[in-house]
């Protein structure tokens, strides 16, 4: 049913998809996916809660890792789940589904800006941190709206010098 879902999406505006449509596609019964989900919000709510768990997960014990080595488990998990990470950021996904992903990312970079270094003296915890989470969500969004043109490991680097320096 997720998997259908996040298909259809890649086809059309989620307000034109069906329960019908969803239930056509996995090849299953309408009354099986009500079984599981109050309608079609509640599916596509389920689906981003669970990538957005997975995601806090990883944030949990990468966090102690440098931003290179960090952020690998990231853009691995970014290109293992492609269709549902582009359509999700393709105008075609759920609005909102960027500013969970931003919020998320927030939270696993407070507490990462370099304060001791004077790396960052003339600003404030919160303009740093809308800077590299909005960079960092940026990049991914292009990296994975432009076919992943770098692998995982290459992006991980790349990023990770990035936000070293920043934060």
């Amino acid at each position: 049913m997720k998997k259908a879902v996040i298909e259809l999406m890649a086809e059309k505006n989620f307000d034109e998809i069906t329960i019908q449509d969803i239930a056509d596609r996995a090849n299953i019964n309408r009354g099986t996916i009500y079984l599981h989900y109050r309608d079609k919000f509640d599916l596509l709510d389920k689906l981003i809660e669970a990538h957005m768990n997975e995601l806090g997960d990883m944030g949990e014990w990468a966090c102690k890792l440098d931003w290179s080595n960090g952020l690998l488990p990231f853009f691995e998990y970014f290109e293992k789940n492609y269709v549902f990470f582009a359509t999700m950021l393709a105008s075609k996904g759920a609005p909102s589904f960027r500013i969970r992903l931003f919020d998320l990312i927030i939270e696993g970079f407070k507490g990462e800006i370099d304060t001791e270094s004077r790396r960052n003296p003339d600003f404030s915890e919160d303009v740093v941190l809308q800077y590299a989470g909005n960079a960092y969500v940026g990049v991914i969004e292009w990296w994975i709206k432009n076919g992943m043109p770098y692998p995982p490991k290459a992006m991980a680097k790349k990023v990770g010098a990035l936000l070293e320096r920043t934060l």
